[in-house]
C-alpha cells in the first residue's frame, strides 16, 4: 500500500475511520483525540531515553536510539495491527507529524493497511479544537435556580431536534458540591475540550446551540475561555419552577446516593452555609430527611447563584414558567422563545 498524508482540516471532513495515536501511554492519557487507538511507538520511559539521546547528543544519535527501540518490539506492534482487516484505511499521527507517525505508518503500510499519516499530528488537531471554540455561534443559555431541572429540559430539547450540548455530561460533574458523586472520573482538561471539539465541530452555524448556564469551572475542569466568553453574554432563558417540585426533584436525583457522601459534600459548603444550617442539614440527613435537608441545601445555592449572577456580565436574560422542575408544557414555547432570542440577537 502507498503512505500517504491528510491535513487536519480534511481529516475533521473526512467520514469516520479508525485512527492510530502512536505517542506514549502517558501522552495519550492526558489528551487524545476521540475514539482514537493508542498504538505507541515507544513507552513513556522509551520515549524519555529518546528525549535525553537527542538532547545530549543530538538528532542522530537520538533517531539510532528509536531505531533500536522499535526494531526490538517490531513484531509486538506488528502484532497489534492484527485487529485491522487487510486493506482498512487507518489515520496514523504522533504529536506534530513526524518521526514516530512516519515510522509507523511505513509499517502499517507493510502490513497491508491503507494508512494516511494525518500532518501536523496531534498538535494540528488541538490547534483547530482552540480555534473552533472563538467561532461565533448562535447560542442560547437555559438558565434557572439549582433543582429547576435544567438537565431534563435539555434533553427534551435535544429529543425534538435542537442542538444541545450536554457540558456536565462531558465534565462527568453536575457542577456543584455534589456533582461528582456517583459521576465517572472527570476527564483531564485537555480531554475535556478534545470531547466537547468532537460536538462543537458538527453543529450548524445557523441554528441556536443550547448550553446550559454553567461556571467557567464544572468541576476540575475548565471551558474553553472563548466559549466562555460567548456564553457569557449570549441570551438567555431563566427557567422557574415552584419550590416543592424542585426539591422533589432533587430528591429523585440525590435521594438514594449514599449518606455519607451528601454529609461530604455539604461539608464542602459548611462556611458559607453557616454553622447553624450545616448542623440543621446534617440532622436532617442522619434522620432521613432527604427533602428538608434540600430545601437547606436550596437556601444556599439560591444566594450563591444571585449572587454569582450579578458579577459577571451576560446577555438578554427572561424568564419561562415551567409547569413543574424539569417540566415545560408545551415544550414547543420554549424552543420558539429560544430561536426568538438568537434572531434578535442578529
Amino acid at each position: 500500500m502507498i503512505s500517504d498524508t491528510i491535513d487536519i482540516e480534511t481529516y475533521l471532513k473526512s467520514d469516520s475511520r479508525p485512527t492510530i495515536d502512536v505517542r506514549s501511554p502517558g501522552e495519550f492519557a492526558a489528551g487524545h483525540i476521540p475514539g482514537a487507538v493508542n498504538l505507541p511507538l515507544f513507552s513513556d520511559e522509551e520515549r524519555a531515553q529518546v528525549g535525553i539521546a537527542y538532547k545530549t547528543r543530538g538528532r542522530k544519535h537520538a533517531i539510532g536510539v528509536g531505531l533500536r527501540l522499535v526494531g526490538m518490539k517490531a513484531d509486538e506492534l506488528l502484532g497489534a495491527l492484527d485487529q485491522f482487516s487487510e486493506g482498512e484505511e487507518v489515520f496514523v499521527h504522533c504529536w506534530r507529524g513526524g518521526m514516530r507517525s512516519e515510522a509507523f505508518n511505513w509499517l502499517a503500510c507493510g502490513s497491508g493497511l491503507s494508512a494516511v499519516r494525518i500532518s501536523g499530528g496531534y498538535k494540528a488537531f488541538r490547534r483547530a479544537a482552540h480555534e473552533s471554540f472563538a467561532v461565533p455561534m448562535k447560542i442560547v443559555i437555559l438558565s434557572g435556580y439549582t433543582g429547576v431541572g435544567k438537565t431534563a429540559l435539555l434533553q427534551d430539547l435535544r429529543a425534538e431536534g435542537e442542538q444541545v450540548i450536554d457540558l456536565e455530561s462531558l465534565a462527568c460533574h453536575r457542577g456543584s458540591a455534589f456533582g461528582g458523586i456517583g459521576q465517572p472520573i472527570q476527564p483531564t482538561v485537555e480531554q475535556f475540550e478534545n470531547e466537547l471539539f468532537e460536538v462543537w465541530r458538527q453543529l450548524e452555524s445557523d441554528r441556536p446551540v443550547w448550553l446550559e448556564d454553567e461556571s467557567q469551572s464544572i468541576g476540575r475542569v475548565n471551558l474553553p475561555l472563548p466559549l466562555w466568553n460567548q456564553m457569557r453574554l449570549a441570551p438567555g432563558i431563566f427557567a422557574e419552577a415552584d419550590r416543592a417540585s424542585r426539591i422533589e426533584l432533587l430528591v429523585r436525583e440525590y435521594g438514594d446516593l449514599p449518606t455519607h457522601a451528601l454529609g461530604d459534600a455539604i461539608g464542602r459548603v459548611k462556611k458559607r452555609l453557616g454553622g447553624l444550617r450545616y448542623q440543621q442539614a446534617i440532622a436532617a440527613l442522619e434522620g432521613n430527611q432527604i427533602a428538608e435537608f434540600a430545601d437547606i441545601a436550596l437556601r444556599y445555592y439560591d444566594d450563591a447563584y444571585t449572587t454569582a449572577s450579578k458579577k459577571r456580565p451576560r446577555g438578554n436574560l427572561v424568564t419561562f414558567a415551567l409547569k413543574k422542575a424539569g417540566v415545560a408544557e408545551p415544550l414547543q414555547d420554549l424552543r420558539v422563545l429560544g430561536h426568538q432570542l438568537v434572531a434578535s440577537e442578529v
